[in-house]
């Protein structure tokens, strides 16, 4: 693979690598909401909302439209979570794991 398709791959995971861009993702996974809406469903300041919101819309995971004073931001491609499900499923079966050697712990 070519160094620069790995240095594309790993800045669109470092995007993907923030708790608050994760809950803004999974927040507007089912619709447009605006930035005022976010922030007060976040409860998180607006000018770091507006920071990780535009992070996602450089990566073209979010869109963006002005209406008037207001911003809204939607999922520009959906397939997106065909990249966060397996992440999912990987996390919970390491934790299922966990969860198995820690209930064995001192049963000696």
């Amino acid at each position: 693979m070519h160094e620069m398709a790995y240095k594309v791959k790993a800045d669109f995971l470092r995007v993907l690598g923030h708790p608050i861009r994760l809950k803004l993702i999974e927040e507007l996974k089912h619709g447009e909401k605006s930035v005022g809406y976010l922030v007060n469903k976040l409860k998180i300041g607006q000018s770091s909302i507006s920071r990780h919101l535009l992070a996602l819309r450089n990566t073209g995971i979010l869109s963006s439209r002005q209406e008037k004073t207001t911003v809204y931001y939607d999922i520009a491609d959906h397939d997106i979570f065909y990249v966060l499900r397996p992440i999912a499923v990987m996390i919970r079966k390491k934790f299922k794991e966990s969860e198995k050697v820690l209930s064995t712990l001192g049963k000696d």
